[in-house]
């Protein structure tokens, strides 16, 4: 069992990763996962009658750890409304943007009866504010014997920095030591004992500053990333007793009779009824050219209702819409982390222990060993090393990096499903395509009947009834060319044989339909002909009668699809199909695949796979793009599976990692791209913040900068690591 947990206000990245770690102690869960980007903790159970008092244990381990963070258990069926008198969330005391009396955030809805505007951060700013005014006070009257002048700095130091210093008690009582309250409490009342009252007071304000617009700055990116999901409608307006009322999307029943209006989110998937108008898609395929339906067209959720007003009848409930599998698609992907992730949060467990040995190590070995060298200054100086340690910049951008990378290739109608595949498409280098609805349509027609002592209609009679058992879209498109209802009391012992074809009773004859290995296979002498197609083979009692021949069409931009592969650095295109040889060879010499590999049953395709998995160098990705649905064991088996399913395809989004809702594959060069963008990004926020924490430590050790340096080494490179993420977005 799955159970979702909101923790409203958790702005502490830090504090994220510890939460997570001690909820994964807990018995009986399976596996936990705290997305920092959308506060929401998702965890695996083992019983569901567990469930209340792992909840419970849940909600101590954050009180004692993020005493003002709430935890609200996430319903499946209906938004959290919370009021705002009841939110604690240091988003709302940070952002003040609430301009709408229902802003739907983090998972549950806060309700504004006004604007915070000014006053707003006034007043949740207020000890800050009064702080800050005594530390001028202060200043103004400074004087080192004054004992005044003393206790206005120590006042306005209490004042400002007090919440720290409380913080930093209580989680040295719970066993929590390397905090940032910790290591600022320690680095600002050290200054003050060596008689710099002024500079701890200012550090801890500036500290305090930071804090405030790192907030600002975290939730802002937040919304953005939020923003690019706003794809849920607020309501849906269902017919009931011949009434239109206004309901939540949930509450609606499949079969039911929705209207949707101009300019109005379509609120469930379903199918027109009546109505004529043009959608816009681009919210769930990024397509910014509208396109029309009318009467007898599914239409999904998530699109805007441009102008016509239609009737629909509902046929998924909300939790199986395409709105809500992409959203809960998206939301779940932070939780599959990324190696880089993982990394730096393993990093910043053992950074700060390190960088605290080492400023004790800068206190007390140089005052003894260098001539003239006071305990005073080195004491400083390991002070502004405490002041820098903190690992925040780094904790707090690369989950928001990711989920921003994640939200930016959404935007686009890519769906990522984890920051470790988005952060492995990096590193792309063969990608393998199925043939059929991937790199061609998929739409099939039947273009030759070559019949041998018998007529073409009744060749296509015999091959129609014998394929009306099967659902493959060979079958679908003979079936289409015959355009007669099959009496089925005529078909006997259907037996299909997989990767050659079919044998079946029809009217007392014994029918083989299939490709030349069924032929082969039953000795039967055939005619092996050079048209560009399936081949579909028929036999008769052991005697040849003909063929039938169904092409597929390319799709269009293929070319210059897999052009734009091998700019984006692609070293190899490969074609697994498991059509005849002459198809295969024609389609991939037309397009420019660089491989190709035809006559696979299925199983031959996961061997293959296996097989150019072997081939690929130690770093390297190998990537599979099929149609989600007959290839699910090779998508699985790839480095990233690719489905090519499109919006709406229940078996793609299942099966593949990356999910091309436009059903194009020159969108795999623009996911490559993104997930390059990101690392890029990542990465330069890991080199900017170790680089100048380590550059203000080396400049502070050899006494060429202060306290007031190493401030911006911690809360000023978090801000700049932290807007640098939200580029991605744009």
């Amino acid at each position: 069992m799955e159970i979702k947990l909101i923790l409203s206000g958790l702005n502490c990245a830090n504090c994220a990763n510890k939460i997570e770690t001690k909820v994964n102690k807990i018995n009986g869960i399976e596996n936990a996962s705290l997305n920092f980007s959308t506060t929401v903790l998702t965890v695996e159970i083992n019983k569901e009658e567990e469930k209340n008092n792992i909840v419970n244990e849940i909600k101590s381990i954050v009180k004692k750890l993020e005493p003002h963070v709430k935890v609200i258990e996430k319903s499946d069926n209906k938004d959290i409304k919370v009021n705002k008198s009841e939110c604690t969330s240091s988003c709302c005391a940070n952002s003040h943007e609430h301009e709408s009396n229902n802003e739907e955030h983090h998972g549950h809805t806060h309700e504004f009866k006004e604007n915070n505007g000014f006053l707003g951060y006034a007043k949740d700013n207020l000890l800050l504010i009064i702080g800050t005014i005594v530390y001028i006070i202060a200043l103004a009257y400074k004087s080192n014997e004054n004992l005044l002048s003393f206790i206005l700095f120590g006042a306005s130091y209490l004042i400002i920095g007090g919440e720290v210093i409380l913080n930093a008690i209580k989680n040295i009582i719970r066993g929590e030591i390397f905090d940032e309250n910790f290591l600022m409490s320690i680095a600002t009342i050290g200054a003050f004992f060596i008689g710099e009252y002024p500079e701890a007071v200012a550090v801890m304000l500036f500290y305090q500053i930071g804090e405030v617009f790192q907030g600002y700055a975290v939730n802002k990116s937040r919304k953005s990333i939020s923003s690019l999901m706003n794809i849920r409608a607020d309501h849906a307006n269902v017919l009931r007793d011949d009434k239109e009322i206004r309901v939540s999307p949930e509450d609606v029943s499949i079969g039911e009779f929705i209207i949707v209006k101009p300019g109005e989110r379509v609120p469930l998937d379903g199918t027109i009824l009546e109505g004529t108008s043009f959608i816009d898609t681009s919210a769930l395929t990024g397509e910014s050219v509208p396109r029309e339906v009318t009467t007898g067209n599914e239409i999904l959720s998530g699109s805007i209702n441009n102008n016509g007003v239609l009737k629909v009848k509902v046929d998924k409930e909300y939790g199986e819409s395409t709105v809500a599998r992409i959203l809960e698609l998206v939301e779940n992907a932070s939780n599959k982390k990324a190696p880089t992730e993982k990394f730096i949060t393993k990093f910043a467990k053992v950074y700060t222990p390190i960088v605290v040995a080492i400023a004790v190590l800068v206190a007390i070995i140089p005052p003894i060993i260098i001539k003239d060298a006071t305990f005073s200054e080195w004491i400083y100086k390991a002070l502004s090393i405490l002041v820098v340690s903190c690992p925040c910049a780094l904790v707090v951008s690369i989950p928001l990096g990711f989920f921003s990378g994640i939200g930016a290739a959404s935007k686009k109608g890519i769906l990522v499903k984890g920051g470790n595949y988005l952060e492995a498409l990096r590193d792309s280098e063969i990608v393998v395509f199925d043939k059929t609805g991937t790199l061609t349509k998929g739409i099939f027609e039947v273009t030759e009947i070559n019949s041998i002592n018998m007529s073409k209609e009744e060749l296509l009679e015999i091959t129609a009834m014998g394929e009306s058992l099967s659902n493959h879209p060979i079958a679908m498109s003979i079936a289409n060319a015959y355009g007669k209802e099959v009496n089925k009391d005529e078909i006997k012992d259907y037996k299909e044989i997989s990767g050659h074809g079919i044998e079946v009773t029809i009217r007392e004859n014994d029918v083989l339909l299939g490709n030349s290995k069924l032929m082969k296979s039953n000795n039967i002498d055939y005619n092996d002909i050079d048209s560009i197609g399936t081949i579909v083979h028929v036999a008769i009692n052991g005697e040849y009668k003909g063929n039938i021949v169904i092409s597929d069409e390319i799709k269009e931009n293929v070319k210059e699809a897999l052009t734009e592969l091998k700019e984006v650095g692609i070293k190899k295109t490969i074609m697994l199909t498991g059509d005849n040889k002459n198809v295969a060879d024609k389609v991939a010499m037309d397009i420019g695949i660089d491989e190709v590999y035809s006559e696979l049953l299925p199983g031959d395709k996961v061997s293959k796979i296996e097989e150019i998995l072997n081939k690929k160098t130690s770093k390297g990705k190998v990537l599979f793009v099929g149609d989600g649905i007959n290839d699910a064991p090779v998508l699985a088996r790839a480095d990233i599976g690719v489905a090519m399913g499109g919006i709406g395809s229940d078996a793609a989004i299942e099966a593949a990692d990356v999910v091309l809702m436009k059903d194009k594959i020159e969108e795999i060069s623009e996911a490559i791209r993104v997930s390059r963008r990101t690392n890029m990004i990542l990465w330069q926020n890991i080199i900017f913040s170790l680089g100048v924490k380590i550059i203000v430590m080396l400049l502070v050790i050899l006494g060429l900068t202060n306290m007031w340096a190493a401030v911006f080494a911690d809360v000023g490179v978090t801000l700049i690591a932290v807007l640098n993420s939200m580029r991605i977005i744009r």
